[in-house]
């Protein structure tokens, strides 16, 4: 079967086609591939949708908090499917929108199959075959599935299901305990939903700094059934409920839980295999993720990848990044760049909220840095008082003897916020504890518990 050739051909619709746009632009002939609805994770069943739920989360939450503040409230209703159909809305009409100004566009053809490498750069798609000297891989990856015990045999959720339900849950088990579970069971359970989380780790979202982690679990599990140290052995239907077996890992008593629904959120897996990137020789890690060099290219001249399926950091931010550093070094190849990850920020949208750059101090106590720590509560400025935030803090890890910042982590309201401020001065200024501290401050505002954070550190 002769193969039809393009000057560049982008598997997946994200952050590839930051990457097919510039190339169009400048006259090539693209091959965009995408089996699913335009946009790609982040806006069809990450990110964007999840954030707009969570809003209405954070709506009733702080309804459920206003008597805090002397204002009564006598109850109110919850119209999940509305909510549901709001986000759902906004993301279907947003890549309806993306589909249709690629197929209007010169130099775009569309390809809405599932694709295959069948070759060396040739691509089985539908009923066609398409190649090209440069191919882009920006594929994603989809919800990991546990080998448990019979969870082939029940309907449970993953988040792509779980953000498209149209009526909320009495009650919900979520299996793990990282970003996906905390974002999902703060939506969920600050509706009304009753939250079981069964986790094996001692504690949720065990990436971040241990004060943080640590901290973050303490007051999630005031709000929730948070279940540590368990590991799920089995998973079956009693009636219209699911029931889930879990095991002390230290004890090894088992533990049974019910709910109506159940959460599968125990990670992500690269799309390398569907993709079928072997019969290309492109290489990849054990597991499964593209390999690549720091320019973004992979072991077959001509072929990049980027984004989650490449897997150096699942964030959309990150992906953008890398599809800038891939644009301009496929179109100018004779003034290759690096991709610069420095400063790279994540924050995680849950209550509490928690956002952080740089790295933890259990790294820094690894690598036998000389470094400080600085930290300021919320609830000692007057802002915090106002909000009557008692948990959150702001944490930062500092250079003793350059007084450069190597990290910054905050819990509490705005956190994702907050946290730019010291993003740009690690990347965009010196970096030190002095961009910070001899910015001016308006007072009485939050962000001021950043720059009284850097004006306490341990030196």
């Amino acid at each position: 079967m002769a193969s039809k050739k393009f000057d560049l051909i982008v598997i997946g619709s994200g952050s590839g086609l930051n990457v097919a746009a510039q190339a169009a632009n400048a006259g090539l002939k693209v091959a965009v591939i995408e089996k699913g609805p335009l946009g790609g994770t982040c806006l069809n069943r990450g990110c964007i949708p999840s954030k707009i739920l969570i809003h209405s989360a954070e709506v009733a939450e702080t309804i459920r908090n206003a008597g805090k503040f002397g204002i009564k409230v006598n109850g109110f209703e919850v119209d999940f499917a509305s909510i549901v159909e709001r986000a759902s809305k906004i993301v279907d009409e947003d890549s309806k929108n993306i589909e249709k100004s690629i197929k209007e566009a010169e130099n775009y053809t569309l390809f809405k199959q599932e694709a295959k490498f069948v070759g060396n750069k040739i691509l089985q798609v539908g009923n066609e075959q398409i190649t090209s000297d440069r191919i882009v891989i920006a594929a994603g990856t989809r919800s990991m599935v546990p080998p448990i015990a019979g969870l082939k045999e029940v309907e449970f959720m993953t988040s792509d299901e779980a953000l498209r339900i149209t009526k909320l849950p009495k009650s919900m088990i979520i299996i793990g305990g990282g970003y996906i579970a905390a974002e999902l069971a703060h939506f969920f359970g600050a509706l009304g939903c009753e939250i079981t989380i069964i986790e094996f780790n001692d504690y949720m979202l065990t990436s971040a700094d241990a004060e943080i982690y640590k901290k973050f679990t303490e007051v999630f599990s005031k709000k929730y059934k948070v279940i540590l140290g368990h590991a799920v052995s089995k998973v079956y239907k009693e009636g219209e409920m699911f029931v889930v077996d879990a095991q002390n890992k230290n004890t090894k008593e088992i533990v049974k839980f019910s709910a109506e629904k159940l959460l599968i959120a125990t990670g992500r897996v690269p799309n390398s295999d569907i993709l079928d990137v072997a019969k290309s020789r492109i290489a990849t890690d054990r597991k499964g993720y593209i390999a690549t060099n720091e320019f973004l290219e992979t072991n077959v001249q001509g072929v990049w990848a980027f984004g989650d399926i490449a897997g150096k950091f699942l964030f959309k931010h990150s992906a953008n990044l890398e599809a800038e550093v891939v644009s301009q070094n496929m179109l100018y190849p004779k003034s290759k760049s690096p991709a610069d990850y420095f400063a790279m920020p994540w924050a995680v949208f849950s209550s509490p909220q928690i956002a952080g750059v740089g790295k933890t101090q259990e790294q820094l106590v690894a690598e036998k840095v000389d470094f400080a720590v600085g930290k300021y509560f919320y609830k000692d400025i007057a802002m915090g008082i106002a909000m009557q935030e008692e948990d959150g803090f702001v944490k930062v890890l500092v250079d003793r003897p350059s007084k450069k910042i190597l990290g910054a982590f905050i819990m509490g309201p705005e956190a994702s916020t907050l946290i730019h401020e010291i993003i740009v001065a690690m990347r965009c200024g010196e970096g030190t504890v002095d961009n910070i501290w001899n910015s001016v401050h308006i007072h009485p505002a939050l962000p001021e518990v950043v720059q009284r954070a850097f004006s306490h550190i341990d030196w």
